[in-house]
């Protein structure tokens, strides 16, 4: 392997809920909405109650985050109150939804998708890459406090992605870019294959978050059950640097 500076890649038991995560959200009173929404009960003054959480489906937590990105597209978000959203979430948590993502300070999931504290689990890691750590983040996230969808959520031009086509080498880091490379040959393109084909990095993106969608279901058994139950959806998705776009691609 060649070495690479820095700058040039960095840019089956469930456990009982209760007993767990200990007492339930405290007194926040919300009038029934038609619209389930991550939009905290479409006010942005609350955080999202187990109520509303568990109303909505796999499909329509998807369908949410989707309006939610384009919100943030359009610069209309949700005017929300932070410190409101902090209070009523100290007590407990019912998000809907954990996004695995990269570390790229560019693609913060809770602004993308326009959601607000108590909203969504986010876990965060070059390339997210599901390793076992990470595994265990998800499980926890849906198997115990009940959300209802794991997003694999890579992004273009990936500084982690870049590193793993060039070989990158660099203490810990080369062991977690080892776990991105066997999308470079898993992708089919037509073109320069390198690092410095914009196009193919993204590609090759692109193929690591399907990789790792089965890597989740083939090493969680947790997870892939509670799939097969219909009681969660794991997808994938691409957010574009340029344009602010999340593409769901499963």
């Amino acid at each position: 392997m060649k070495t690479k500076s820095t700058n040039q890649f960095l840019g089956d038991r469930t456990l009982d809920r209760r007993g767990f995560l200990g007492s339930a959200l405290g007194a926040c009173a919300i009038a029934p909405f038609a619209s389930l929404s991550l939009q905290l009960a479409g006010s942005g003054t609350a955080a999202l109650t187990k109520e509303a959480r568990d109303r909505m489906t796999p499909s329509q937590v998807i369908e949410e985050l989707k309006k939610g990105n384009e919100r943030f597209r359009a610069g209309k978000p949700v005017a929300r109150d932070y410190l409101a959203e902090q209070k009523s979430s100290a007590a407990g948590q019912y998000p809907a939804a954990v996004v695995l993502g990269c570390v790229d300070s560019r693609v913060p999931a809770e602004i993308v998708f326009d959601t607000g504290i108590g909203d969504v689990f986010n876990a965060r890691v070059p390339g997210n890459v599901a390793s076992d750590d990470m595994l265990a983040g998800l499980e926890f996230a849906c198997a115990v406090t009940g959300a209802k969808l794991v997003l694999i959520l890579g992004h273009t031009a990936c500084g982690a992605v870049k590193g793993a086509i060039d070989d990158v080498v660099l203490g810990n880091l080369t062991g977690l870019l080892a776990r991105i490379k066997p999308a470079i040959p898993a992708t089919k393109f037509n073109g320069e294959r390198s690092s410095k084909n914009a196009a193919f990095v993204d590609a090759v993106g692109r193929t690591n978050v399907i990789l790792g969608l089965a890597d989740v279901r083939r090493r969680s058994p947790v997870l892939e059950d509670l799939e097969k139950k219909g009681s969660i959806k794991i997808v994938g998705a691409m957010y574009d640097l340029a344009t602010g776009k999340v593409e769901f691609l499963a």
